[in-house]
C-alpha cells in the first residue's frame, strides 16, 4: 500500500486533548497536515491549537465532541467535513473505559459507554467518511486499539474487550478495502507514559504485569505513527518489547493468568470483596477516583 502524503492532507483526529493524541496532533501539524482536532475538553484543545499555531503551523480547527454518546460521532464527521472541506485521514484515537470485574460490570451503563467510545463511535466515523475516500481512491483510516486485546488483567476485561472488538473490525476493514487505495492502519500501544498509567495502577497486582516492559514515550509513539502513515504501514506496535507479546500471544496470556492467579490468592477477604463489587468509569472524564489517580500521575514529575 502506498503511503500518505501528510503535507496538505485534511485530518480528523479524535482524542487530541492529551497523551498520544496531543503528541500526534503536533507531529502531523509539523508535517503540514490541516487538522480538525476533537475531544471532550475544549479548553485543552484550544490550548493545543494555540501551541501548534505558535510553532508556525496551520492552526487546527477545534471541534469538541463526547463520543460516549450515540450520534455524536456522526455529528462530528459532518462538522469536520464541512470545516475541512473533506477528510483525507481519519484517526480514531479517542478512548475511555470501564474498570471492574466482568461479573460486576455486566451490561451496566459504564460498560455500554465504553463500547460507544471505543468501538461504535469509531465505526460510525468510518461509516460516514470512508465512502468519500474510496470514491477518490485515496485516504487513510487509523484505529488506535491497545495491547490489552492481547493480554488483559483482572478488572480490565471490559476495556480490553472494546479494544479487541475494534482490533478485529480494523483487520476486517483492511481486507475489505485492500484494493480501494485507502490505507487502513492499526496502532497498538502497550504501556505508554501518559495519565492513564495512574488509573491503571489502581488494579491490584498489575505492577507484576507492567514490569515486563518499560513505559513508552507518547512523543515517540506519535512519531512512529506519522512515519508509518508516510510509509504505508498497516500496523504499529510500541514499545518495542510489546511486539514480542503481539507475536507470541499464547505465551503472554499464560504468564498473565499465572500472575493474576497469584494476585487473587494473595488478596485478603476485605480487599477481594471490595474489588469484586467496584465498577468505575475510566479516562479523563471518568469517576472521581480514576480522575484523581490520573492527576496524581501527571503531578509526579513536579512533586
Amino acid at each position: 500500500m502506498a503511503g500518505v502524503q501528510i503535507s496538505g492532507s485534511r485530518v480528523l483526529l479524535t482524542g487530541a486533548s492529551s497523551g498520544i493524541g496531543r503528541e500526534l496532533a503536533k507531529q502531523l501539524a509539523a508535517r503540514g497536515a490541516v487538522l480538525a482536532i476533537s475531544a471532550r475538553r475544549r479548553s485543552l484543545l484550544e490550548s493545543l491549537a494555540g501551541e501548534i499555531a505558535a510553532n508556525g503551523h496551520v492552526p487546527p480547527i477545534v471541534v469538541d465532541a463526547d463520543l460516549s454518546q450515540r450520534g455524536a460521532a456522526r455529528a462530528l464527521a459532518s462538522d469536520a467535513e464541512q470545516a475541512l472541506q473533506g477528510v483525507d485521514v481519519l484517526v480514531n484515537n479517542a478512548g475511555g473505559g470501564v474498570g471492574g470485574t466482568i461479573a460486576a460490570i455486566g451490561d451496566r451503563d459504564e460498560g455500554r459507554e465504553a463500547f460507544e467510545t471505543n468501538y461504535w463511535s469509531p465505526l460510525a466515523l468510518i461509516n460516514a467518511l470512508a465512502p468519500a475516500m474510496t470514491e477518490r481512491g485515496s485516504g487513510a483510516i487509523v484505529n488506535v486499539t491497545s495491547m490489552a486485546q492481547v493480554s488483559s488483567w483482572i478488572g480490565f476485561g471490559g476495556y480490553a474487550a472494546t479494544k479487541a472488538a475494534l482490533g478485529l473490525a480494523t483487520e476486517t476493514l483492511a481486507m475489505e478495502l485492500s484494493h480501494s487505495g485507502v490505507l487502513v492502519m492499526e496502532v497498538m500501544p502497550g504501556p505508554i507514559d501518559t495519565a492513564v498509567q495512574g488509573e491503571t495502577r489502581l488494579a491490584p497486582g498489575i505492577e507484576r504485569m507492567l514490569a515486563r516492559s518499560p513505559l513508552g514515550d507518547p512523543a515517540v509513539m506519535a512519531r512512529l505513527v506519522a512515519e508509518a502513515l508516510e510509509r504505508g504501514k498497516t500496523r504499529v506496535v510500541y514499545p518495542r518489547r510489546a511486539r514480542l507479546a503481539y507475536l507470541l500471544p499464547a505465551l503472554v496470556r499464560w504468564d498473565t493468568r499465572r500472575l493474576a492467579a497469584r494476585t487473587v490468592k494473595e488478596m485478603d477477604s476485605d480487599t477481594r470483596d471490595a474489588f469484586w463489587s467496584l465498577v468505575v468509569r475510566t479516562g479523563a472524564m471518568g469517576d472521581e477516583v480514576t480522575r484523581e489517580a490520573r492527576e496524581a500521575w501527571d503531578r509526579r514529575d513536579t512533586a
